[in-house]
């Protein structure tokens, strides 16, 4: 009985320390730039923060999301070191870091493509890991 008893403790011990750490994941890659490392999102493309946003919030709602989609958080999605969850003015979630949402930007095709950065009188700039 006791060796069942442990053998169950250790069986759950590990399942739950499997799924923390999945769960737990960083949301976001780093990636290279002509302007220097940057965070990706799964697709590698270049992530950006608004200066409009306030800490924690954002400020980019309606037309400007057409622009510079957000990167999408799940409600399954837990938070992980230096990121954080923000629901959105629509109830919506996106994944911040160091506070700040993050974003990718329409004009930028491939990996690498950092077109986003300095966009409009310099409020965007290239998310920095």
């Amino acid at each position: 009985m006791f060796k069942t008893s442990i053998r169950t403790l250790l069986a759950a011990a590990t399942m739950s320390t499997l799924t923390i750490g999945i769960a737990l994941a960083a949301p976001t890659q780093t990636g290279a730039t002509s302007k220097g490392p940057a965070l990706t999102d799964d697709k590698g493309m270049t992530l950006y923060t608004f200066d409009k946003d306030s800490d924690g919030k954002s400020a980019c709602n309606g037309p400007c999301v057409g622009n510079w989609p957000v990167l999408k958080a799940e409600s399954s999605d837990k938070p992980a070191d230096g990121y954080t969850i923000v629901t959105r003015d629509d109830g919506s979630k996106q994944w911040a870091y160091k506070g700040r949402p993050l974003y990718t930007f329409v004009k930028d095709q491939k990996p690498g493509d950092v077109n986003g950065d300095g966009f409009l009188n310099g409020a965007w700039h290239i998310a920095k890991p």
